[in-house]
């Protein structure tokens, strides 16, 4: 049976923003969703930094919701940005200051979860090594050299990635 993977549906079109009074609450709605998500990730850093991983990873679905209003309200921006650079254009300026402030905080976000993640690689390699040290024999070859562990010798490490 040859079975196919399901794709996604196509996003659906996203409505134009048509008047100046429509323009102003797709504006302040887009900032209110961008602050409201940098909330989210300030937690998160927060959470992160003081190393409480679980409950930073609580906040994920609270972050996910956001992050794909973020994406749809960014889709809407993109199909009336002709519309509001005409008639709106302090609008659009205002949207753009707001979004390199979020961008900003984005960057910082990412940079704590690579160094989080960084620093708990680490730690997990170095406990693998010490683990692997201590299952080895310690035999050496005719050479005087220390004999290279054969594989019966080493010991996997188990690691769930649900805290």
């Amino acid at each position: 049976m040859n079975q196919h993977p399901q794709r996604p549906p196509a996003p659906a079109p996203v409505a134009m923003v048509a008047t100046p009074d429509e323009a102003r609450k797709f504006a302040e709605n887009l900032m209110d969703i961008m602050s409201a998500l940098l909330g989210v990730i300030e937690r998160e850093i927060e959470l992160v930094r003081a190393g409480k991983l679980r409950e930073a990873m609580a906040l994920e679905p609270t972050k996910t919701d956001f992050s794909r209003r973020y994406v749809g309200a960014v889709r809407q921006l993109r199909t009336s940005q002709k519309y509001l650079s005409q008639t709106t254009p302090e609008l659009l300026v205002a949207l753009h200051r707001h979004h390199d402030a979020f961008r900003a905080m984005l960057q910082i976000n990412l940079t704590v979860l690579a160094t989080a993640r960084a620093v708990s690689e680490s730690i997990v390699r170095g406990v693998n090594s010490e683990m692997q040290l201590r299952n080895i024999p310690s035999t050496y070859t005719s050479t005087g050299r220390r004999a290279a562990p054969g594989p019966r010798h080493l010991t996997p490490l188990a690691v769930s990635r649900r805290l």
